[in-house]
C-alpha cells in the first residue's frame, strides 16, 4: 500500500511518533467562530477527523489538544473522543507541550503537532514532525515538515492519522476490523 506522503524522511519521522498534538480552531475546525445573541459559542467538527483520532489511539499513539481558546464544545468533543490531554486557554503553548511530554515520558522527537497559525509555531519547531493544514498561514506552512492536502476542519486531521498509521504499519490491521 502506498503511503499518503512519498518522502522517506517524513515516513521515518512518523514511524517514531508516540504522540499527536492538535490545535483546535483552524485544525479540528475550519477556524470560523459562531456565537449566538447570548454569547454561546458553536463549533463544527468533522466526523472523519474524530474517527481517525479514535483509530490512531487504538494503535497506541496518544492524542493531545492544545488550544489558545477555551470552549465547552471542545471539552465535550474531546471527552467523546477519549482524549485525556486537553489544554485549553493556552496561548503560550510550550508549557503545555512540555507538561504533556513529561507526563508521557517521551522525547519531543516522538511528538507531532498539527497547526494552522503562528500561535502554533513555538510547539511546531520543537516536535519531531511539524504539520500544517492546507489552509494554514504562509509562515506556518514554510516551517512545516508537511502540509496536508485537505484544509482544517475538513478532513486534514484524518489525513494525518491515516498517514501516521500507514508509516507505522498499523493501518491495515485497523482497517481489517471493517472488512470482516
Amino acid at each position: 500500500m502506498k503511503t499518503i506522503v512519498q518522502t522517506e524522511a517524513l515516513v521515518e519521522k512518523a514511524k517514531k511518533l508516540k504522540l499527536l498534538i492538535l490545535d483546535v480552531d483552524g485544525v479540528l475546525t475550519d477556524g470560523r467562530l459562531f456565537f449566538d445573541n447570548q454569547g454561546n459559542e458553536y463549533k463544527s467538527f468533522h466526523a472523519r477527523d474524530g474517527h481517525g483520532i479514535k483509530l490512531l489511539r487504538q494503535t497506541g499513539v496518544e492524542v493531545a489538544v492544545i488550544s489558545g481558546r477555551k470552549s465547552a464544545s471542545v471539552a465535550l468533543r474531546m471527552k467523546n473522543l477519549g482524549i485525556e490531554h486537553v489544554y485549553q486557554g493556552h496561548e503560550h503553548k510550550v508549557a503545555a507541550f512540555n507538561e504533556i511530554i513529561e507526563k508521557l515520558a517521551i522525547t519531543p522527537e516522538q511528538a507531532a503537532h498539527v497547526g494552522d497559525d503562528v500561535l502554533d509555531l513555538p510547539v511546531m519547531i520543537r516536535v519531531g514532525l511539524a504539520i500544517a493544514v492546507n489552509d494554514a498561514n504562509f509562515a506556518v506552512k514554510q516551517r512545516a515538515d508537511w502540509v496536508t492536502t485537505l484544509p482544517g476542519g475538513q478532513g486534514a486531521v484524518r489525513e494525518v492519522c491515516d498517514f501516521i498509521m500507514q508509516a507505522q504499519g498499523t493501518f491495515d490491521s485497523v482497517l481489517s476490523a471493517y472488512l470482516e
